[in-house]
């Protein structure tokens, strides 16, 4: 199974802010959306990072609550691991777990197409399995 199975399910929208938002609206906007990362764009839309709770925790852990104060752009991871609509979710999961992160832009055609995290890919991976349980069962129940 590709990414875009995994995006034509849950959707494609994408969250971001620029660099120069205060940590502080980021965390709110985190518990708005009931999301665990953000990405951060130029005014063109280019990825320019990615905030995720972990680097918040970090700021706060490093800098106490006047992180809180400060432009996102300080605190987020700069190089960004991407992946594509036509990457298997086999692929993305390697990525994820090398690099130990939970969050991964899709880009197509040098385009945000949208954010996949490791709960989705879970998701995705579980339902499967089910199905491919479903299939077996209807299977032996033939014969």
């Amino acid at each position: 199974m590709s990414v875009a199975a995994i995006l034509n399910s849950k959707g494609r929208d994408v969250i971001a802010e620029r660099g120069e938002t205060l940590l502080g609206d980021v965390c709110k906007v985190l518990g708005k959306n009931r999301i665990g990362a953000i990405l951060v764009t130029d005014p063109e839309g280019h990825i320019e990072g990615i905030i995720s709770e972990r680097d918040i925790v970090r700021a706060i852990g490093e800098s106490g609550t006047a992180a809180l104060s400060e432009p996102v752009s300080r605190f987020m991871t700069s190089k960004v691991v991407t992946c594509a609509e036509a990457d298997s979710i086999n692929e993305v999961m390697a990525k994820m777990t090398a690099g130990r992160f939970r969050h991964v832009p899709v880009l197509e055609d040098g385009k945000v197409a949208g954010v996949i995290s490791i709960g989705d890919v879970v998701k995705h991976k579980i339902a499967q399995v089910e199905h491919e349980a479903e299939q077996m069962r209807q299977y032996i129940t033939m014969t």
